[in-house]
């Protein structure tokens, strides 16, 4: 062996072993979004849908195979929506081949097999259940949507990695090609979407001392309200249920409060103007 080769052999062994100690986060990419297919569309408006749809959860990749005239002032770019600015005139044309050459793929279908014997249809995997599988993994993803009318056939099918299909009532499975795909998108958003535009969705429960406050005073509501004691204290006792499952918070609590504290004192008010004129109070059970 040469001096030139001792060398590189000794820094390949230098940087093996400063690459053990690595992070091996570090260098790992995110992971890669999947792209979204549609074979053969026949409707320009649903291809504007479809896009508008990968818009709103985080997808750019639109592919398309034989596909019809997108005219910019067409119903394709008007059903667009925001996506007609870069997903849809980036959309590239592609070929089926190309799509099953260097993707894993998972074609969609409305008409599955109910068993084992329909080897193109079955088994199939619900949106929940392809989201589960496709979290585990990252690779190149292509979802691959059919025709408007004729889906995918069987032999494109068997070519395919995966099916997935939307539970939908028997009498009726098939879906619009536009709402099928912003089904299934939809529930991969997990996968696709970063942040959405909803609020942070913890909630902090109010104080416990501001709870039991209110569950006093709803003590004194159903005391002056004249029930039975067996049923104030099964009242009570349901408030408590329903108030611990809700985990109010701060402001809510202090809103009951506040409602509570005038009820009582206008029942209580009520009480002493019975008396002082000698009027009958609240009726009784």
């Amino acid at each position: 062996m040469s001096g030139a080769d001792e060398t590189d052999a000794e820094r390949d062994e230098t940087d093996a072993a400063a690459g053990s100690d690595a992070d091996p986060q570090a260098d790992r990419s995110p992971r890669r979004k999947p792209v979204v297919v549609v074979v053969e569309p026949e409707t320009p408006g649903n291809v504007g849908t479809i896009a508008r749809a990968m818009k709103n959860f985080g997808l750019t990749d639109l592919k398309l195979v034989d596909p019809p005239e997108l005219a910019e002032d067409g119903e394709a770019y008007g059903f667009a929506g925001h996506a007609r600015e870069d997903v849809l005139p980036n959309a590239d044309e592609v070929t089926f081949d190309e799509v099953v050459a260097n993707y894993h793929t998972v074609g969609t279908t409305a008409i599955t097999g109910e068993d084992d014997r329909s080897h193109e249809r079955y088994p199939f995997k619900t949106p929940a259940e392809l989201r589960a599988s496709l979290k585990t993994v990252d690779a190149p993803t292509a979802i691959v949507f059919g025709r408007e009318g004729r889906g995918l056939n069987n032999d494109e099918l068997s070519r395919l990695d995966e099916v997935c299909s939307i539970p939908a009532d028997d009498d009726y499975p098939v879906l619009n090609l536009g709402q099928a795909a912003t089904v299934l998108l939809y529930e991969l958003r997990e996968l696709t979407v970063d942040e959405t535009q909803l609020p942070d969705t913890e909630v902090t429960r109010a104080p416990e001392s501001d709870v039991e406050r209110f569950h006093g005073f709803f003590d004194e509501f159903l005391d002056a309200t004249g029930q039975r004691e067996h049923v104030r204290e099964k009242n009570a006792l349901l408030m408590r249920r329903l108030l611990g499952r809700a985990h109010p918070t701060e402001r809510e609590v202090h809103s009951l409060l506040g409602t509570f504290r005038k009820a009582n004192a206008k029942l209580e008010h009520a009480d002493h103007l019975a008396a002082k004129y000698d009027e009958p109070v609240y009726p009784k059970e």
